[in-house]
């Protein structure tokens, strides 16, 4: 990670004749005496405490106004460290903003003299209403620009503003370390970059996509601690860059008077200058130009606290592709005189044209004086015309990087004072200058491309976490959205059910009326949809068949994993918890899960609980959960034994296999080991990987000697006990070779000998204890090959059925009767061999040995047991029906 620090402060550039750039002209006599005889006047002998330049840089502060900043300095000797002090913080204001705190004074005084006047920011202008995109979320034509923008997301960096803290919330933390959601307590940091990680991988970029993030003096080493402390969030460290913002001086009344801190004679009250020093930032840090010459053509911008951001932007992206945009906001519709501002179109009289941001206050009166005299209404959809900008944008690097050279990323300022009365003769508290990232295109030629991309579900892409509960209940009052903590975590919920029901037939309880904090909201069922799974909206529908979840009230569901597929039934009737580690692939089959699940329980008015608790006015109690974790490179199909079921008391006893006995022909099974002690009901979940068959149930289908493998069941579920099927299936070329646990005793030593199989030592607990286990871990696992070749061999699939390519592989050896030893003829395969399977299951496979010697002794077994070969080749043509279904 590189953190740059560079200059905060941006004067004033603009092409809508706002504010334009004032060389500093001395509004004082300059005959009132020398420097010398001023300072003397002013300082009272202090002067002697400072070298010429700073004398010259004093003189200059108190001929533009700024006597008040020293008159009340005591004699020398009295309080010198903090006269010093104060003087080195106005030059170092002085060195941040451009062109020096005389032009920052300069601009101030005039955009104070337009506001006290009440100056029509647009004179000469018409509105209309812009070129853009209005997308219904998940439709086919979002899901167009969706699959655009994935190719363009290889291309693209991101740009994060998070120069906020959690006050305004109610929060003491830096806003990006805030849970975005309590399901899993993800941070909006974390988020964020599981998204930028996915789109990386699936993009199939060559290149690591770039991350910077704006902080302040505020964030900025609590940015760096987040990231550090949690290794960067999955991101490669030369992907990450901090770029920290500066101050700028307060202002106390019309006269661009610089004003002291209220709490210390000896420092100016600062306070942020706006997002939109991003831009000057990304110019003086040279970023935006290295993104440029290393063949990058976008640049994402996007909020802190906006969890949905990223279910918009990549369409946003695939329209910005489509039409060529310079710069395209990601928008949201708006209601009349709703206090968002409105992307609109200008035309000035003398054939300028630009579109721009116009604030919620300037648009009615604009309106009304040109092409609206009703002013800002709602049209006969029910909104405004004109859509809402929420500060998440695209721009095309080509087009900034030439007009940072041009502008130096100096950005349109303006000033918001409040007055103590209708004089506008002074203000209730201090003031400044302000710039906005999104009046970028207030500078741009006027052939420039400036569009937009409405998402028209405005819960869908936009509910970001702004207002604390007390501000966010008067706005529901008011019949405005709340943008609060709590809002904010049941959007995502309700975006992520949109998303199953949609794209995937899922069905699902209907949401419950709630009322956290006094806020009134719908509780959905509890859906995280984890950007390694889906981070398109279009992927589910590749990854869930139609209809095959069903999500019974009360349920919660989290998917974790890039390569997980539901084929169904999945009744979830509580918490269940999928998570599939790199190079996993997981088919998840007809599974039932039943246990205690997930209360989202309303706080009390005095009760005592965490920050992030009491913002949202519910915390999260997790009376039983189903966590099934696969972190062992391999390919598993998850199919039952026994539904799960949460234990209450006594752990059930061990479900009855549902399976078919196996064919008279087949031999009889190997012996089971002793089963060891049943664990307790406070077995906590356990990441599972591929291990040799567990004696805790009966093994759902015959094993012989040297010839495939058991059927492994899986102890699963936070207080209870349960079992399921977990089946090896068939791996390409590019897959680990098998762990020693999954080879037939015959072969094990042979093939660590061969140095094909390596294992290792960890630890699981289990009832409180730690009990040493030994976890199988592939030699040679070539994780990204095998990634690869199932994404496109699944994901590309256009067969009718919703089967895998790798089960559709193994239908391919049934139906050549691919039963011997010798393997498969999958394309890419290496040797895959059939084990024993079952009438009421998928087929079960194993890869056959690779080494020339495991080959000779696996063909010393198979001539022992050819009987047994013919039987289980018998009994899996039987099975191929049900496989097929």
């Amino acid at each position: 990670m590189r953190s740059v620090l560079c200059i905060g402060g941006a004067a004033v550039a603009s092409a809508a004749g706002i504010v334009t750039y004032k060389a500093y002209k001395n509004r004082h006599d300059e005959s009132s005496g020398d420097q010398s005889a001023l300072l003397a006047e002013v300082l009272q002998g202090n002067e002697k405490l400072f070298n010429a330049k700073e004398q010259r840089f004093i003189a200059q502060l108190i001929k533009l106004g700024q006597r008040s900043l020293f008159e009340s300095w005591p004699a020398p000797g009295t309080e010198d460290a903090g006269k010093r002090r104060l003087v080195a913080q106005l030059q170092q204001l002085d060195t941040h903003y451009p062109k020096g705190i005389a032009a920052y004074i300069s601009n101030a005084r005039q955009l104070l003299k337009d506001a006290r006047e009440g100056k029509n920011a647009f004179e000469g202008f018409t509105p209309s209403v812009p070129h853009g995109e209005r997308l219904d979320f998940g439709s086919p034509e979002f899901l167009s620009l969706e699959q655009g923008g994935l190719q363009e997301a290889g291309q693209a960096a991101f740009v994060l503003v998070a120069g906020g803290l959690g006050e305004r919330l109610g929060y003491s933390g830096i806003k990006v370390a805030l849970p975005c959601e309590s399901a899993t307590g993800t941070s909006f940091l974390g988020l964020y970059a599981a998204h930028i990680l996915a789109l990386q991988a699936r993009s199939a970029s060559s290149k690591r996509l770039p991350f910077a993030i704006m902080t302040s003096d505020d964030t900025h080493a609590h940015t760096q601690q987040l990231l550090e402390e949690n290794s960067y969030y999955g991101l490669d460290k030369s992907q990450v860059t901090l770029i920290k913002q500066e101050k700028v001086a307060c202002l106390v009344d019309n006269e661009a008077t610089l004003g002291l801190d209220p709490k210390d004679p000896y420092a100016v009250q600062t306070k942020p200058h706006g997002h939109g020093d991003v831009h000057a930032l990304l110019h003086t840090s040279g970023l935006a130009k290295k993104w440029q010459k290393e063949g990058f053509k976008w640049v994402c911008f996007f909020q802190d606290t906006n969890a949905l951001v990223f279910r918009g932007l990549v369409a946003a992206l695939g329209a910005s592709a489509r039409h060529d945009y310079d710069m395209n906001s990601l928008a949201v519709p708006r209601k009349a005189q709703e206090a968002i501002g409105a992307i609109t179109t200008l035309r000035h009289k003398d054939g300028r044209s630009l579109t721009i941001n116009v604030e919620y206050n300037q648009l009615d009166p604009l309106l009304r004086s040109t092409i609206m005299k009703d002013g800002d209404v709602n049209d006969a959809t029910g909104w405004s015309p004109f859509p809402g900008n929420i500060n998440q944008l695209v721009l095309k690097l080509s087009s900034y990087t030439h007009q940072l050279e041009r502008t130096g990323g100096i950005i349109s300022e303006f000033v918001n004072p409040k007055y103590k009365d209708s004089t506008k003769t002074a203000f209730k508290s201090s003031t400044r200058l302000e710039c906005m990232m999104q009046d970028y295109p207030k500078a741009l030629p006027h052939d420039s491309k400036v569009g937009f991309t409405t998402i028209n579900q405005v819960w869908a892409s936009y509910s970001p976490v702004k207002n604390s509960p007390q501000d966010a209940l008067a706005k529901q009052k008011q019949g405005n959205p709340t943008h609060s903590a709590t809002t904010g975590e049941l959007d995502i919920y309700r975006a992520n059910c949109a998303i199953l029901a949609q794209q995937a037939g899922v069905k699902m309880a209907a949401p419950q009326a709630v009322t956290f904090n006094g806020l009134h909201a719908d509780m959905h069922p509890v859906v995280v949809l984890q950007p390694s799974w889906a981070p398109l909206v279009g992927d589910v529908k590749t990854k869930v068949k139609a209809g095959a979840i069903t999500l019974h009230p009360g349920a919660s569901l989290v998917i974790d994993g890039e390569d997980i597929i539901i084929e169904g039934p999945l009744e979830v009737r509580g918490a269940l918890v999928l998570r599939a580690g790199k190079g996993v692939q997981l088919a998840v089959r007809s599974l039932s899960v039943s246990n205690a699940g997930w209360t989202w329980r309303a706080l009390g008015p005095n009760e005592d609980a965490p920050e992030e608790q009491r913002i949202r006015g519910f915390c999260v109690e997790k009376h039983g959960t189903t966590e099934l974790s696969f972190m062992t490179p391999g390919s598993y199909i998850l199919s039952p034994v026994g539904d799960i079921a949460n234990a209450v008391g006594e752990p059930p006893a061990p479900a009855p296999s549902s399976l078919a006995p196996p064919p008279p022909s087949a031999p009889a099974p190997a012996p089971a080991p002793p089963a060891p002690p049943a664990a307790p009901p406070s077995t906590p979940p356990r990441s599972v990987a591929p291990e040799p068959p567990m004696p805790t149930v009966p093994s759902p289908m015959p094993v012989a000697a040297n010839k495939g493998v058991a059927a492994t069941p899986i102890a699963a579920a936070a207080g209870g006990a349960s079992a399921l099927a977990m089946q090896p299936m068939p791996m390409p070329s590019s897959m680990p070779v098998p762990e020693a646990s999954r080879l037939p005793a015959a072969n094990k030593e042979q093939a660590e000998s061969n140095g094909d199989v390596s294992t290792q030592q960890s630890k699981t607990e289990t009832g409180g204890e730690e009990v040493p286990k030994t976890t199988p871990t592939p030699a040679r696992p070539s994780a990204t090959q095998m990634m690869s070749q199932f994404r496109t061999s699944t994901l590309n699939s256009k067969a009718p059925e919703f089967i895998p390519s790798y089960v559709r592989a193994a239908q391919q050896q049934q139906q050549q009767g691919s039963s011997s030893s010798r393997g498969s003829t999958v394309p890419g395969g290496e040797g895959l061999a059939p084990a024993a399977g079952n009438a009421h299951s998928a087929p079960n496979y194993r890869r056959a040995p690779t080494t020339a010697a495991a080959k000779k002794n696996a063909k010393k077994h198979s001539r022992k047991s050819k009987a047994h070969r013919e039987g289980g080749a018998q009994h899996q043509q039987q099975s191929q029906p049900t496989q097929q279904q």
